[in-house]
């Protein structure tokens, strides 16, 4: 009898043993496929990346560099940062909004959520100056569903990275959420791989905007030369017509003062006729006015 119960305490141990063992092949297979899926998930997005706009259109060839170069190899330490909150209280109608700085490329964000007693509306976005990039569309957590785990990655930096607790739909009720966010940065090794395929696309992308640049550059030559023919003619065209407008106006200002000489005379001559002249007397005036107009 006891040897039938040492038997079966050593099947029983055996089979905790092989249950052990595939639980944590199985875990070990999790860890290895989400290991794999965020090194594709960093190789895609350095291999899509593109610069920003504010840093193509920047005059200093720097400004780029850093977006490509990353945080100095020399100094990085690649430290995971946690953020957490616990059993935080968001009111009846109102709302709170976590924002969270992401500064290295390649960064993996894990959070876990947790809502107590009623249901809460949660939303994530990434804001970057090109947009913003809705993570989690903004929907109720149920709080049977918690705690909630999700892991994203962040390829692109500068990242504001949000998490919206929305509770404006509730008008009595406050919830309790307690969250734990951390970020976590690549390693050396990826860093220094994620930068050169930056490099390889961005190289990419300068190349395609230097093409496109110098095609640009070549078809503004051929409509500049035509323009500038034409201002060269109408500069020749204008100044032809100062010259012509300087001669109208010399030519006006002397019948201007001809018209007034001439109306003088005029007046001076038919004063004369009609009065007769100063050194004459009244009687040799009639007398000469009579013998002019044949009386």
């Amino acid at each position: 009898m006891a040897a039938n119960n040492n038997s079966n305490g050593n099947s029983n141990n055996n089979d905790d043993a092989r249950h052990q063992k595939s639980k944590l092949e199985k875990q070990k297979r999790l860890e290895d496929l989400e290991a794999k899926a965020v090194a594709e998930a960093k190789e895609s997005a350095d291999s899509s990346f593109r610069p920003s706009p504010s840093l193509l259109n920047s005059s200093s060839p720097e400004a780029l560099m850093s977006q490509v170069d990353g945080p100095p190899m020399d100094t990085y330490e690649g430290k995971e940062s946690v953020y957490v909150g616990r059993s935080v209280s968001v009111a009846a109608g109102d709302k709170l909004s976590v924002p969270i700085q992401v500064s290295t490329p390649n960064s993996v964000v894990e959070y876990a959520l947790e809502v107590k007693g009623y249901d809460l509306n949660v939303g994530i976005t990434a804001e970057r100056e090109d947009g913003i990039t809705i993570v989690r569309k903004l929907n109720r957590i149920d709080v049977l569903a918690c705690p909630l785990t999700q892991k994203f990655l962040v390829g692109t930096v500068p990242c504001m990275i949000k998490f919206l607790f929305d509770n404006e739909y509730s008008w009595i009720r406050e919830k309790v959420i307690s969250y734990k966010i951390t970020v976590t940065p690549p390693s050396r090794e990826s860093l220094g791989a994620g930068r050169r395929r930056r490099a390889k696309s961005c190289l990419k992308a300068i190349d395609e905007d230097l093409r496109s640049a110098q095609q640009r550059s070549a078809a503004v030559k051929e409509q500049k030369e035509p323009l500038v023919k034409g201002i060269e003619c109408l500069e020749k065209q204008l100044e032809e017509k100062r010259k012509s407008l300087d001669v109208a106006a010399d030519e006006e200002k002397w019948l201007t003062e001809r018209l007034l000489l001439r109306q003088r005379q005029q007046n001076l001559l038919q004063s004369r006729l009609t009065k007769g002249w100063d050194d004459e007397s009244p009687e040799e005036a009639e007398r000469s006015h009579n013998e002019a107009n044949g009386h």
